[in-house]
């Protein structure tokens, strides 16, 4: 019984999955063929490789320092987005008082506005810091993405029992000790599943380095993407290209971190 329903499983999602690999496959293939080959058979093999795409791309772009730009902006922010999230889900779910359900109630309703509505006065905020045209404005954008790390981290601190909180403030450990020593190595799974969420929605953003930056040194590697699209014509072998130096390394990311994300959710689920 088990046999046939991995059989029936298979025979579903293997054409699902093949299915949903072809725009990745169209792109990739049409990065390593001459215009006219493109033109003649977009999805054939292309009859040699031919590297001149990334060429041009490496020597009419300035990829190496957006590829800096993104990883100092991500690393960061990833940091910021869990210490915040995870000491405010701690907070809150140790919190007796009323500060605490009041907070919770705040992190609620942020949680409810779109990102999106809120833009224009962000910008006019952090032009008022002069953090606007900045690689550490876009990391206080990306900060606020604590909301999302403190939902998924107080559901998983919710299933660790109270009584170790208790037991450690019992031999005389402070909030902090307590948050340090004893909660951060229980959470660990939850940490890294919410680490590997934002750090794909952060690489990946368009939005917000779009509208906070404007300086071509100081942009990401999706707005350089976007700077193969011009206003009349697409210059398509660079923008193919620049799409496929922009996922290889979220693809890698994702495939090593496959089992830690599993794992997160997973232990989530059983623990308590």
């Amino acid at each position: 019984m088990k046999q046939s329903r991995g059989l029936i499983r298979s025979i579903v999602m293997v054409p699902i999955a093949c299915i949903v690999a072809v725009p990745f496959y169209y792109i990739v293939v049409n990065t390593l063929k001459t215009q006219p080959e493109t033109a003649a058979n977009p999805l054939a093999l292309p009859s040699s490789l031919y590297l001149g795409n990334y060429l041009h791309v490496f020597e009419t772009t300035p990829i190496v320092q957006a590829f800096a730009n993104t990883l100092y902006v991500t690393v960061i922010s990833i940091v910021l987005m869990l210490v915040i999230g995870s000491m405010a889900a701690f907070g809150v779910l140790i919190g007796k008082g009323r500060f605490a359900t009041v907070l919770g109630v705040i992190l609620v309703i942020a949680f409810l506005i779109p990102g999106q509505s809120t833009l224009i006065p962000l910008y006019r905020m952090l032009a008022g810091v002069q953090l606007v045209d900045s690689l550490n404005g876009l990391i206080v954008m990306y900060s606020c993405g604590s909301i999302f790390c403190y939902f998924l981290i107080i559901g998983y601190m919710r299933t660790i029992p109270i009584e170790l909180f208790e037991a450690a403030r019992i031999d005389g450990a402070g909030a902090f000790r307590v948050y340090w020593s004893v909660t951060l190595p229980l959470i660990r799974p939850i940490l890294v599943t919410v680490g590997v969420f934002q750090t794909m929605w952060v690489w990946n953003d368009f939005i917000t380095p779009n509208v906070f930056i404007n300086s071509p040194e100081k942009q990401t590697l999706v707005l350089q993407v976007y700077s193969a699209v011009g206003q009349f014509t697409t210059d398509w072998p660079a923008f193919m290209t620049l799409s496929v130096i922009v996922l290889i390394p979220m693809v890698i990311f994702f495939i090593v971190a496959q089992r830690q994300i599993v794992s997160g959710l997973v232990s989530g689920s059983v623990k308590g």
